[in-house]
């Protein structure tokens, strides 16, 4: 399994890409463009089975890209309003084999009865 981390940068209308603790590189005029150009990268280094990718925007000129070769599915690259990165491999499966979360108790709400006065007296 092959995880290839690349941070993008835009510059002058075109977008490139370095790959992160690696000598991979790649230029395009879009983002989508240099996706493709990156995946077909990383599998001429590494094509021991399927294709995961995860693309997040940090900023409007920068962005980190993700291609995960193989491995079958645990795990990956999680984006949302920030970049967040969870552990690949069988991380999966060990989160799955957690406890289940203790049930909240459903907390009765309190009313002025219960007090012994009430606002309207």
């Amino acid at each position: 399994m092959g995880v290839f981390t690349f941070v993008l940068r835009s510059s002058g209308g075109e977008w490139t890409a370095k790959q992160h603790k690696g000598d991979l590189e790649a230029s395009a005029a879009s983002t989508y463009d240099l996706q493709r150009k990156l995946v077909q990268s990383a599998l001429s280094q590494d094509s021991s089975g399927g294709v995961q990718t995860a693309f997040s925007l940090i900023t409007p000129s920068s962005a980190v890209f993700q291609v995960i070769v193989g491995g079958g599915g645990g795990g990956g690259f999680i984006a949302g309003g920030g970049a967040a990165a969870a552990p690949a491999g069988g991380a999966g499966a060990a989160a799955a084999e957690a406890p289940p979360a203790e049930e909240k108790k459903e907390e009765k709400e309190e009313s002025d009865d219960d007090m012994g006065f009430s606002l309207f007296d």
